[in-house]
């Protein structure tokens, strides 16, 4: 790839392009126009592209998946496995190595973190309030005035999701934990131009109710 000079006339080499390509999975003229736009600032092209996926993925939010697969993972022993059902837009997007790889790496992360949940929609009401008097009385104890507890709880709240909620947890590839399974499943949809939704998921491990 021939040089090319951004805005600030920083020498945009191909080496760095196909390391930004690496690093984000992007497109070759998306990351080599974002190092143009940033002077040739690696950093600020991965956030550069990770804006444009995100807004890419929001648009795509509404469309109607139909089509999917149903992932299954099975940990060495066999005393512990995963079912996960992905859906996508058209069953070409199903059988892509994107949608693939996604699937499986979904799969160990439900195997890894125990999620119960795909998303804080779908936390038990029950289940939400139990958490937000727990995270109340602890408050209290440590005597945390009355008029933050709710400001308090809201920010405590955001570990419980983790916990719990598949797609708020840090993703376990991610050795930075700041990288959650939601922007995974963004990048992914900003790449492969379709909507995707995690749409159920089981976990058995032998010996557990």
């Amino acid at each position: 790839m021939s040089e090319v000079k951004s805005e600030q006339n920083t020498k945009i080499t191909g080496e760095m392009v196909s390391r930004l390509r690496e690093k984000t999975s992007c497109g070759m003229m998306d990351c080599k126009q974002a190092l143009i736009e940033t002077g040739g600032d690696e950093e600020k092209a991965i956030a550069k592209l990770r804006e444009k996926g995100i807004a890419t993925a929001q648009k795509k939010a509404t469309r109607t998946t139909k089509e999917g697969m149903v992932f299954s993972y099975i940990h060495p022993g066999s005393k512990l496995g995963v079912l996960l059902e992905i859906n996508c837009e058209t069953d070409f997007v199903a059988k892509t190595e994107d949608f693939q790889n996604l699937g499986r790496e979904l799969a160990m992360q439900i195997a890894a973190a125990s999620p119960t949940v795909v998303s804080k929609e779908n936390v038990a009401k029950d289940e939400l309030e139990k958490e937000k008097e727990i995270l109340k009385a602890q408050a209290l104890k440590e005597g945390k005035p009355e008029k933050i507890l709710d400001k308090i709880i809201t920010g405590r709240l955001d570990k419980f999701y983790e916990r719990i909620c598949l797609l708020e947890q840090p993703y376990i590839r991610d050795a930075s934990g700041k990288k959650k399974v939601k922007d995974l499943i963004t990048e992914v949809v900003a790449k492969i131009g379709e909507n995707l939704l995690v749409k159920r998921f089981a976990r058995f491990k032998v010996g557990e109710e």
